[in-house]
């Protein structure tokens, strides 16, 4: 099981892009839900702040071992889920991995989550 937690820059002029990225993951949660049984991912959340006049988005996730990435998908969500990525995402901004320090799940979602891995 794998519990990452990983800041990316937006692109400077982009958050209005990244509103259209999120509503579309939000009207599409169905397809984005179906998607994620693919790439193992068990738990996927996005958060979004603005530090000193940057804007940034987090990527925490609970992921079983052996899933498939999403580039390699073939669901039409995750192609344009890529698309708003390269578009909005600083590539020039090293993406930063915050350090697990402590996981809390109760055991009996943990063993779920290990059967599915």
């Amino acid at each position: 099981m794998k519990v990452e937690l990983t800041r990316f820059k937006v692109k400077e002029g982009k958050s209005h892009k990244v509103d259209e990225w999120m509503k579309l993951l939000h009207d599409r949660m169905g397809e984005v839900l179906l998607t994620l049984g693919d790439e193992k991912m068990h738990v996927e959340t996005i958060f979004r702040e603005c530090l000193n006049g940057e804007e940034f988005l987090y990527w925490y996730s609970v992921q079983g071992e052996g899933g498939s990435d999403v580039e390699d998908s073939e669901h039409d969500i995750d192609r344009l889920h890529i698309e708003y990525w390269e578009e909005c995402i600083d590539s020039s901004y090293k993406h930063k991995d915050l350090k697990t320090e402590v996981v809390m799940i109760q055991e009996n979602i943990k063993n779920v989550i290990l059967e599915g891995s």
